[in-house]
């Protein structure tokens, strides 16, 4: 058994990867990358994920040695420099040699460009691909998620609705039902000086008016009143979720990406990130995160699968 300690938040995911009918055949894009490989070793040895290596076969099997495992262990694919490792990893997936999508040693850009690519048919029809992010509450025992925190640079209107679509169904994933989501923005109240507070207070009348997914919904909202209900009391915000949501929309891609990052760096934060809207899991975690993030977002995409194929088959 691997040695990676869990936080229990995670255990809902953790029992389901664990009860799958095989390991999970995942393909990791630019495996010449350490603390990915460490994860994906751990899910390996935890019986839910059978690595396949594709990239540079000296970096990687030197990073194996220097991990006590033989190249022989594992499936691997070496490629030559001019082959791109995340179409080689996708090719695999299409002609049924493989099962998810994980991003190695690669740029965000190089990982989503052949991902989008509409000749690779990657993406659900009318589906909106986007990056959620799941993530402890440090002091508290619970999870939270947040989206985009990769994608969408300033997401319109539209797209902010089919980020919450996405952000509640993989909070299902995880065992959420019926989440509460909150809309970041910067003041509470809507002002026309600051669009995205119209805009969450748009959201939230369209949501009233015609349900957008099965969650409750909140906005704008400070990121203060969402975290803590002391805030709430100071504040005289009259809201029974202060402190206890689920899920953050955030306004755009810098909001996002800075309170992971603020997160994983200064508090003892877990975090996972899996990309939703795709036909096939795709597990997207930092190149400089600790392995437990990639451990995690294989366990979350053995629930993507599950459910995939659980859809798939009625």
């Amino acid at each position: 058994m691997s040695s990676m300690t869990v936080p229990s938040q995670y255990n809902f995911i953790l029992e389901r990867a664990k009860s799958m009918p095989r390991p999970l055949r995942v393909a990791i894009a630019g495996s010449d990358t350490e603390n990915i490989l460490r994860g994906a070793i751990a899910a390996h040895e935890d019986g839910f994920v059978d690595p396949i290596l594709i990239g540079n076969y000296k970096k990687t099997k030197k990073i194996l040695a220097d991990l006590g495992y033989s190249d022989e262990n594992f499936d691997f694919q070496p490629i030559t420099n001019d082959t791109n490792p995340v179409q080689y990893a996708i090719e695999m997936i299409l002609s049924g040699n493989a099962d998810c999508l994980m991003r190695g040693n690669t740029q965000t850009r190089d990982l989503l460009l052949p991902v989008l690519n509409k000749t690779n048919h990657l993406i659900e029809e009318d589906r909106l691909l986007t990056h959620v992010v799941i993530f402890t509450v440090p002091g508290e025992d619970r999870l939270m998620a947040i989206s985009d925190v990769t994608l969408l640079i300033n997401p319109s209107l539209e797209k902010k609705e089919e980020v919450i679509r996405n952000l509640v169904e993989e909070l299902g994933v995880f065992g959420v039902k019926k989440p509460k989501i909150a809309l970041l923005a910067m003041v509470e109240k809507p002002s026309f000086h600051i669009k995205n507070s119209v805009e969450a207070q748009t959201i939230v009348m369209h949501h009233n008016e015609d349900p957008i997914a099965d969650c409750e919904l909140v906005g704008p909202i400070t990121y203060d009143l969402i975290m803590s209900k002391e805030a709430a009391r100071l504040k005289h915000y009259d809201c029974p979720y202060c402190g206890e949501f689920d899920g953050i929309v955030v306004p755009h891609l810098l909001a996002g990406n800075s309170i992971v990052k603020v997160l994983e760096t200064h508090t003892d934060t877990v975090s996972c990130g899996v990309l939703v809207g795709a036909k096939i899991p795709i597990a997207i975690t930092g190149r400089s995160e600790k392995p437990i993030a990639s451990y995690l977002s294989l366990a979350a995409c053995c629930s993507q699968w599950l459910r995939m194929n659980k859809k798939n088959k009625k």
